[in-house]
């Protein structure tokens, strides 16, 4: 007589790498929940190195690091005053030297600084975590929560490589590409502190912050509360614009 082995009622199926992707931007709640039944972070963390080398490349073929770096000289007066003690030759040379460093650091950047940024997002957490609610995080379940919760900025990506695209090239500003944020809107007379407080008020970001605390709140749901969480998350941000505010202040 045959027989059959019957499905345990209750068993969610897992969900693939890739429906992970899509899952943590429109339906986060089930994604973060395989998550902490299997934790992974390669897939998240190989598209967004993907889409920051395409920027990188888009942008170093239509506008150029010599650009970039002209424009950051007229944003900063102690630039300019060092510019201004130097020779044409000197200068040249300078802007060439500085061009081609920015180059090396936009890919070397792109490849190494998100798996480097995620890794450390995710120990710090970790270690909060684990130190004021006993939530029991390991690194790959803290990565993978972080690496799902900068999805976000995969849309920001694509948006940003469509405006390069599009936009007159003298028009593009890589440090307010997709102009998502306040920081926009303000005129080329704006103070540099000013203008990086305003572009870290930025939509994506708010997105990134609220995915992730949501995130640590579903992996452990029995230790971590979604207020608590975000309460460390948005901290920890505000902190860091603070210092990012301070040190364009002193560098303007």
């Amino acid at each position: 007589m045959a027989t059959t082995t019957a499905a345990v009622p209750g068993t969610p199926q897992p969900i693939g790498a890739f429906s992970r992707v899509i899952g943590a931007l429109f339906n986060p709640r089930p994604t973060f929940e395989d998550i902490a039944r299997k934790p992974s972070w390669i897939v998240p963390m190989l598209i967004l190195i993907v889409l920051n080398v395409g920027i990188t490349t888009v942008f170093s073929q239509r506008v150029g690091w010599r650009a970039f770096m002209e424009q950051q000289i007229e944003k900063s007066r102690s630039a300019q005053q060092r510019m201004s003690q130097l020779s044409p030759e000197q200068r040249e040379s300078t802007l060439e030297t500085q061009a081609k460093v920015a180059n090396v650091f936009g890919y070397v950047g792109g490849i190494v600084g998100v798996p480097v940024i995620l890794m450390i997002i995710g120990a710090i957490f970790m270690g909060i975590f684990n130190a004021t609610s006993s939530a029991q995080l390991d690194l790959n379940t803290s990565m993978s929560v972080a690496a799902h919760a900068y999805l976000p900025f995969a849309i920001f990506s694509l948006l940003g490589l469509l405006v390069l695209s599009i936009k007159p090239r003298d028009a593009i500003d890589l440090q307010n590409l997709v102009a998502s944020n306040p920081g926009a809107l303000l005129g080329s007379s704006a103070p540099q502190w000013l203008k990086s407080l305003c572009s870290s008020l930025d939509v994506f970001t708010f997105w990134v912050l609220g995915l992730m605390a949501f995130g640590y709140s579903v992996v452990r749901p029995k230790k971590i509360k979604m207020g608590s969480a975000l309460t460390w998350i948005v901290g920890i941000w505000i902190a860091f614009v603070l210092i990012k505010v301070g040190f364009a202040a002193l560098t303007s």
